[in-house]
């Protein structure tokens, strides 16, 4: 087995160690949707995708929103986080190729935000892989007022045609179907694209 497979699946047996169900889904889930964005995606971006939640599962150093002030601050130090662990984990794994690591610790620190086109290409895989995986869990645990309130956090943080996909993707539970259409539909009267530029 060489190193690259030895971290996919050390990255995957960290996962399923979380105490949240839906994070060994979403993990492959947003490789997933990675690969459909950008089939020919490269070796970083796929280790971004399947490692950048990694923080969460690693219950002694994960981080709590109750610690931080506000939750772009939490989702930065989480991003940080999980940057750092995967970092560590490439080493544990015997992954040698500096760049390869430099690649994949910037990608994960920058997955929620975005700012480049690789960055930004995971904050679309990641966020589309949110609403279809995370949502529904989402909205058991916190009911449909902190849901809605989560839903326009996601959304804002999408590109044009991440949110398109978002938009179309449906749910089992009708309430949860209706909050992200109306949700989708607030952020498109709320953000207008600007006079000459086109919805993709």
């Amino acid at each position: 087995m060489n190193s690259t497979e030895r971290l996919r699946r050390q990255i995957e047996s960290t996962i399923a160690r979380s105490g949240v169900a839906e994070d060994p889904v979403h993990s492959k889930n947003t490789l997933k949707w990675l690969l459909k964005l950008q089939p020919d995606a490269d070796e970083a971006l796929q280790i971004a995708a399947l490692g950048h939640d990694v923080e969460r599962a690693v219950q002694h150093r994960k981080v709590r929103r109750k610690d931080f002030p506000d939750y772009h601050r939490f989702k930065a130090a989480h991003a940080t986080n999980s940057a750092v662990i995967l970092k560590e984990i490439m080493l544990e794994c015997g992954v040698e190729d500096k760049t390869l690591i430099q690649e994949v610790y910037d990608l994960v620190r920058r997955h929620e935000v975005g700012g480049d086109p690789r960055s930004s290409l995971l904050k679309d895989a990641d966020g589309i892989s949110y609403f279809e995986v995370n949502l529904p869990f989402y909205y058991q645990r916190n009911g449909p007022e902190e849901t809605k309130r989560r839903c326009r956090w996601g959304c804002r943080r999408l590109s044009k045609k991440a949110k398109k996909i978002a938009g179309n993707l449906t749910f089992e539970n009708e309430e949860l179907n209706a909050l992200l259409r109306i949700t989708i539909e607030e952020d498109r009267r709320t953000f207008p694209l600007r006079s000459g530029q086109r919805r993709r």
